[in-house]
């Protein structure tokens, strides 16, 4: 019985503390970016700072079997100017009154290359459904500096939006129609 539990315990001890955590996002290092063309003048910075997620399935040796769902807060956008904001807040644009949230749910995440991967999903805005796919690199994964005994996986993804297929498009496109977006995530265990 004691060869049986310290066996069991060594097995436990050299399998990686990554594979049996309980993953969820870190809201204080996360944010969903984007741009707009104005008028071909300027690109016009926004961030959806509010980040909530719920992660079905993470393995981090295994990132083709990730599942989760992502959910922004639309009366939380700010593009660091007041006004705007609030038209952007209106029916002109989001209409936040009506459509509070913003959701992705993810349904594929297939590996393209050492520490890259392509993740698909439907991205809901303004009760439109539709397909996207970002480009996923995985920064650094590994355990958290300050939290021992933590683990932390940061990732960066990158894509685009058409703005006008989800049934935002007051003013497109002479303001883009197209907007590049990069979402900053970290991953913490529960542990």
């Amino acid at each position: 019985m004691l060869i049986r539990t310290v066996a069991l315990a060594t097995t436990l001890a050299l399998s990686p503390v990554a594979a049996f955590a309980d993953w969820q996002i870190d809201p204080s290092h996360t944010a969903v970016v984007f741009e707009v063309e104005h008028f071909g003048y300027s690109e016009v910075t926004g961030v959806f700072p509010t980040v909530e997620a719920t992660i079905d399935s993470f393995d981090p040796e295994d990132l083709d079997t990730a599942k989760f769902s992502v959910t922004l807060d639309a009366t939380a956008i700010t593009t660091f100017w007041g006004p705007r904001d609030e038209h952007i807040k209106s029916p002109d644009f989001l209409d936040v009154a009506k459509f509070p949230e913003i959701t992705f749910v993810s349904t594929a995440v297939k590996t393209t290359g050492d520490g890259t991967a392509d993740v698909t999903g439907d991205l809901t805005i303004k009760d439109v459904t539709k397909p996207v796919t970002f480009k996923a690199t995985v920064n650094k994964i590994g355990e958290s500096p300050v939290m021992p005994g933590t683990q932390v996986a940061g990732f960066t993804l990158t894509g685009e939006i058409d703005r006008t297929e989800f049934g935002v498009d007051t003013y497109a496109p002479a303001v883009g129609a197209i907007m590049p977006v990069t979402i900053n995530v970290e991953l913490n265990n529960k542990s």
